[in-house]
């Protein structure tokens, strides 16, 4: 009776004990969970704010992860544009310092207001900081040129503008899509797109995606994003088929805004 006494006993401290184990590993891995989740992917965007004409400017992007220096970037791009011309931009690969830090140079060749994003793509995130810079005295010359020749025109509309197809835009919104690259039919593709209104992400707005293949509206399928952080929708779609499709951009909200923008992507 005794033995039976002195087995249970200690047939009852091991459960105890591996329970205690478990509890105390599953708290750790909570634990390491949730420090996952407060971690984020930071982008420090460093551009001066006025430069000339013709001079050499250093694009920095410093790149953290939680507490951690990112050194080992998927990838980091520059991109950048003369305001309110966003379809007409440049881009450039950074170079990476090994420390962090991403570089490139780059030489405005026109006096005008330019606006920069920094694409970074690093522990399965993306993110686009963006900002602007002056150079020489912030007027486009492309707009002195109109004006010598005459040929500028005026719209007149009530807090929007035209861009010729019919469709008023609504003032100081940008609309920014990261067109996919490399993409294959069956393959699960990313779809990011970045709101801002005057500047400042567009929060809380209905993004929808409407993908037509090869032009063949009866196959159009429609695919809603969410707002993962401020400004920025996310969607994912998997391409059955290879060939040419086009998607639309839907961004409405309660009020009046309705924007629409369209991009062809190839699928292979």
């Amino acid at each position: 009776m005794k033995k039976l006494y002195w087995v249970g006993t200690i047939l009852l401290l091991s459960a105890i004990f591996l329970v205690a184990c478990g509890e105390d590993q599953e708290n750790q891995s909570n634990s390491k969970t949730d420090e996952e989740e407060l971690k984020s992917l930071d982008v420090n965007f460093e551009v001066p704010e006025t430069v000339e004409k013709g001079e050499e400017v250093e694009l920095k992007a410093v790149v953290t992860y939680g507490d951690e220096k990112v050194k080992d970037a998927d990838e980091v791009q520059f991109e950048y544009w003369i305001k309110g011309n966003e379809d007409d931009s440049t881009k450039i690969e950074a170079t990476n310092n090994e420390d962090g830090t991403y570089t490139a140079n780059v030489t405005f060749d026109k006096n005008a207001m330019f606006e920069i994003f920094s694409h970074v793509t690093a522990r399965d995130l993306h993110t686009m900081p963006k900002k602007s810079v002056t150079v020489g005295d912030g007027e486009s010359d492309m707009h002195h040129a109109a004006n010598e020749d005459g040929k500028e025109e005026h719209e007149s509309h009530s807090g929007h503008e035209g861009d010729g197809d019919g469709h008023a835009h609504t003032d100081g919104f940008s609309m920014h899509f990261k067109e996919p690259e490399d993409v294959k039919a069956g393959e699960t593709t990313p779809l990011i797109v970045h709101l801002t209104q005057d500047d400042q992400p567009l929060k809380g707005v209905k993004v929808r995606y409407e993908i037509v293949p090869d032009g063949n509206k009866e196959k159009t399928m429609w695919v809603d994003a969410k707002e993962d952080k401020a400004g920025e929708y996310t969607a994912e779609h998997t391409f059955k088929e290879s060939g040419a499709y086009t998607t639309v951009i839907h961004v409405e909200d309660d009020k009046d805004l309705h924007e629409h923008k369209e991009y062809d992507i190839e699928v292979k």
